[in-house]
């Protein structure tokens, strides 16, 4: 949209600015939001007609500089920037942007804002940096399997042949020690997964079967009150990968979500959608990426202590007790592996899971038996 456009134009220009991929907002003099395109819709989680009804200083958290880049705008005529701009609030999530605020000539007082978001291409480029750092780990724990495995089965074993000579009411101290032997080889096997670097048959995957299966799993087992609410969309593209791989991280997300939720009136949402013609740029991998599929596990529970959220995906970093920390970044690296990105908003009575993942190149026979 030309920053020499009036408000009565705003029909004709609508179409440019809805097909344009990031978030557009025309404000008026009263800073009344006039329009947004969907782009702006999807930024701010909140569609067009409840956005209409609010303005500006609903949609920024305060103090923010939006504002005062709206006045300069208007009085010098002629449009103003600002990089790396947080819009994050509890309502509308983390955000951090690019702003652009351009003057309409009529009526006067009013801006097109435009927003280019940063924050999810900081957070490829981070996951990239992190893959490394958590395959990394297999390095150590090759190590600790050669160091620790051997003496540990060693200890497993005369643990148990001291409890073969024990009465059954004093065998409590050589279970103790058998339980957390065993613990600790799980761990390490744990540890280990993450440097598994071999490629995976890869297929055509219904990513709404893998999602049934998962909240058939749940409700059968650990999310037996849980309600879960399913926000599909019936067109959505295959996507290229591994099935078992992807039930076990969606199955991850919502045991983690099930877990977090109160006792009564816990709920559980997953959707997907498409959200084509976007692409993220990721400068450690020297190219940019297409994830046009779009998968949310929300929950309504406790959400997570804000200290840790930066960390969240990071080894070892857990907030259930007796937790090994190793369930989220497990999950980011399987979602990595598969050319995807997970990020992460919560606020108390909102936890979001976002995983953006690259739909599946179907072939003409394939897309016969599809």
């Amino acid at each position: 949209m030309p920053a020499s456009s009036g408000m009565a134009d705003l029909p004709v220009t609508a179409q440019i600015a809805n097909a344009l991929p990031m978030p557009v907002i025309v404000v008026g003099p009263g800073l009344e939001i006039v329009f947004v395109n969907p782009a702006a819709e999807q930024f701010f989680s909140t569609g067009a007609g409840l956005l209409s009804k609010q303005t500006l200083r609903d949609l920024i958290p305060f103090g923010s500089p939006v504002l005062q880049l709206v006045s300069q705008a208007i009085e010098r005529r002629a449009s103003v920037g600002e990089r790396h701009v947080d819009l994050s609030t509890p309502r509308h999530g983390e955000h951090v942007a690019d702003i652009t605020v351009s003057p309409l000539i009529e009526p006067d007082g009013a801006v097109v804002i435009t927003l280019q978001e940063r924050s999810l291409a900081q957070r490829i480029d981070k996951q990239l940096i992190a893959r490394g750092a958590v395959r990394s780990l297999h390095g150590m724990a090759s190590v600790l399997a050669h160091e620790i495995k051997n003496p540990l089965a060693g200890i497993r074993g005369a643990a148990q042949l001291i409890e073969e000579q024990l009465p059954p009411n004093e065998r409590e101290l050589t279970q103790l020690i058998l339980d957390e032997a065993d613990r600790i080889r799980g761990l390490i096997d744990r540890m280990e997964s993450f440097g598994d670097t071999r490629s995976f048959p890869r297929a055509p995957v219904n990513i709404h079967e893998v999602l049934d299966r998962v909240r058939r799993v749940a409700e059968s087992s650990f999310a037996r009150n849980v309600k879960f609410v399913e926000q599909f969309d019936p067109s959505l593209p295959r996507v290229s990968g591994d099935r078992d791989q992807l039930i076990q991280v969606f199955l991850n997300l919502v045991r983690n979500a099930a877990d977090a939720l109160p006792e009564q009136g816990g709920e559980i949402t997953l959707t997907t959608g498409y959200r084509p013609g976007v692409k993220f740029g990721a400068a450690v991998a020297g190219e940019r990426l297409s994830l046009p599929l779009e998968v949310t596990v929300r929950d309504n529970g406790a959400g997570i202590p804000s200290d840790l959220m930066p960390y969240i995906f990071d080894p070892f970093v857990t907030t259930k007790r007796g937790g090994s920390g190793l369930g989220l970044a497990l999950v980011a690296k399987i979602i990595g592996d598969h050319g995807g990105v997970i990020e992460c908003d919560s606020v108390p009575r909102r936890t979001i899971f976002k995983i953006l993942l690259p739909k599946a190149v179907i072939g003409p026979e394939e897309s016969k038996n599809a």
